[in-house]
């Protein structure tokens, strides 16, 4: 997939999609939620995601120890940084402007969203995810995005003001893009101590339906460079 824009674009985009980003991210807003509205809604909002997450953890696992997948999609897992963009910058713009209008909140989760979904592709652009793998994490995400904003609409206004919500967002968007977190390292662990394989399925001899996960030496290196 090519896209007119530099790699080192790319690069930033997709990092803005990462757990070590998007996760302190949503643990800010839950926060917000707790104090300024209802603790439910924070409830509600790390349930939600912590769902989401274990899916897209799940779909990991289940390929990297038993290869298990759909090679006609070229499916190896969910990908985590379409989904948690997709899910928690939707929620974040929503939470600092819930004090605001109906049409301005939805026009917030709409940028949300977008955006989301612009880091999905730079996933499909860096060779990172396939299609259908981004497909599923944006579609998970938005899921989440918008059943949590359903839940939340009525929410009682005017308790916090979008600047230090906006603030607060913004210092762990700064100070954490770009910092690497090992998660892929950590879902194939847990995937070879589960399975009990030694070595993990990975796409390329998976794609040519060979039967034994490839060797360790040559093919695990790429896969823990794809970070979730």
């Amino acid at each position: 997939m090519n896209v007119d824009l530099p790699l080192s674009v790319w690069i930033s985009i997709t990092a803005l999609g990462s757990v070590g980003v998007m996760g302190p991210a949503a643990l800010i807003v839950a926060a917000w939620l707790a104090v300024g509205y209802r603790w439910k809604y924070a409830g509600a909002w790390l349930a939600l995601l912590g769902a989401a997450s274990g899916l897209v953890a799940l779909s990991k696992i289940a390929f990297i120890g038993w290869g298990i997948g759909m090679r006609h999609l070229d499916f190896t897992g969910i990908s985590g940084h379409a989904l948690m963009s997709t899910a928690v910058l939707p929620v974040a713009i929503f939470v600092a402007l819930l004090p605001a209008r109906g049409a301005l909140r939805a026009a917030g989760v709409a940028a949300g969203l977008l955006l989301g979904v612009w880091v999905g592709v730079s996933r499909v652009v860096l060779n990172a995810h396939s299609v259908s793998e981004v497909v599923a994490g944006c579609m998970l995400g938005a899921i989440v995005a918008l059943a949590f904003v359903r839940i939340a609409w009525r929410a009682e206004a005017g308790k916090l003001s979008p600047a230090p919500v906006a603030a607060s967002l913004a210092v762990v968007v700064v100070a954490l893009h770009g910092v690497p977190v090992p998660t892929q390292h950590w879902i194939t662990e847990i995937a070879l101590g589960l399975s009990g394989h030694e070595r993990p399925y990975v796409r390329a001899s998976w794609k040519a339906k060979r039967d034994r996960a490839p060797d360790r030496r040559t093919e695990l290196p790429r896969q823990l460079h794809a970070a979730a």
